[in-house]
């Protein structure tokens, strides 16, 4: 069945779904030994001969891969980086190399972070309508007020748009800083670094626990599994509600 290249090029792990127009837009996409440029561009995988530089496409249909990967403070979410920083394919094994991250982490945090080969999905868990929770664990400095936390649940402006409710909870409290658990069913850039400096508590460390329904459990930092069946339908059911 005929779809649109860059469509395509995602759901083989070659690259998410936006990268893959970036490719097309290029000249590094050729369908039939002729380079492509237009993003509304259809192929057929089953027969078209696609290669993206010069290296042709698989045509069986590809493996679906979902990995959990316990990212270590220290590593940058990028294939290759340009300050020679240690990134996090660094931590996985080179047949991975292909698989692209859904969301991201800074450099300076840890915790849960999915890949995948498996573009339609991943593009339905990172798009803004569905709302999908992530839970963190967060040090902050100094002692959030209650009104300074109920300000946070409501919803903080950043960019002058209001930030969604989210879910804040006091885990412990030290006289110079606080740990609190975050849920946040949006991913803006460093979105809680930037809330926890707006209203006066620097983030200290920040950690990930969960993506949905899937938890580090007892995965060690830099160490990763694949995901299983049951865990792929669930995150299915996350997107879908």
């Amino acid at each position: 069945m005929a779809d649109r290249l860059q469509k395509i090029l995602s759901r083989y792990g070659v690259a998410s779904r936006r990268e893959a127009e970036q490719l097309i837009l290029a000249g590094r996409v050729k369908l039939n030994g002729a380079i492509v440029t237009e993003l509304g561009t259809k192929a057929d995988p089953t027969c078209d001969r696609i290669e993206v530089d010069n290296h042709l496409i698989v045509k069986e249909t590809p493996q679906i891969l979902w990995v959990l990967l316990y990212k270590p403070v220290g590593f940058i979410c990028t294939r290759h980086d340009p300050q020679g920083r240690k990134t996090i394919f660094d931590l996985l094994p080179p047949t991975y190399d292909r698989l692209y991250y859904v969301g991201r982490l800074d450099y300076n945090s840890s915790g849960a972070l999915l890949l995948t080969n498996d573009g339609d999905r991943a593009n339905l868990l990172t798009h803004p309508r569905h709302h999908i929770p992530k839970t963190y664990e967060v040090w902050v400095k100094g002692q959030p007020s209650q009104s300074d936390l109920q300000q946070w649940r409501q919803g903080v402006l950043l960019d002058e748009k209001t930030t969604l409710p989210a879910d804040v909870t006091v885990l412990a409290a030290q006289p110079q800083q606080t740990q609190l658990r975050i849920v946040l069913r949006e991913g803006r850039n460093r979105q809680i670094r930037r809330v926890a400096e707006q209203l006066g508590y620097p983030v200290l460390a920040l950690h990930r626990v969960a993506i949905a329904s899937i938890t580090l459990g007892d995965l060690r930092s830099g160490s990763h599994r694949l995901l299983k069946p049951c865990e792929i339908e669930k995150l299915a059911l996350s997107h879908s509600r």
